[in-house]
């Protein structure tokens, strides 16, 4: 094969790769859209099923249990926006929002070590919803759809 003919075949490949998505990327994409939502669709429905102890101890930290219901439905509509990939940019940021002050709020207590890697848990969370806010939900979503 000439110089001509291997250049060619080359710009061709870098052509073609950059205009198919990686499949690798795609999934990447929606699993680690699944895996950041799982933790706050497991935890709205888990306040589902333990109402009145979670009003309680949000009362006990200096937020009025009436609040629940948009707890609950924060953490469970903002999951299944982000795992569908449905303004996901806006969702992520209300989750990351969300998590920064349930930190504050509820995980403030650093003299507890559990208390401050819970902590730390939600900041983390809460930067890998700004990254998803940054860059979008990706080619599996239906964001890319419309």
């Amino acid at each position: 094969m000439n110089t001509v003919t291997t250049t060619t075949a080359r710009d061709m490949s870098a052509r073609t790769s950059a205009q198919s998505p990686s499949t690798l990327k795609n999934v990447s994409e929606l699993g680690g859209r699944v895996l950041l939502s799982v933790l706050f669709l497991l935890s709205g429905v888990g306040k589902i099923g333990a109402y009145a102890g979670t009003a309680a101890y949000m009362s006990s930290a200096g937020v009025p249990g009436v609040l629940l219901p948009v707890v609950i439905a924060t953490e469970l509509l903002g999951a299944i926006a982000i795992i569908l990939g449905w303004q996901t940019r806006v969702a992520a940021l209300l989750l990351a929002g969300y998590s920064l002050l349930a930190a504050l709020i509820f995980h403030s207590n650093f003299a507890n070590q559990i208390e401050m890697v819970m902590f730390l848990k939600n900041v983390s969370i809460a930067g890998g919803l700004l990254l998803l806010a940054a860059n979008g939900a990706g080619a599996l979503s239906l964001d890319r759809r419309s």
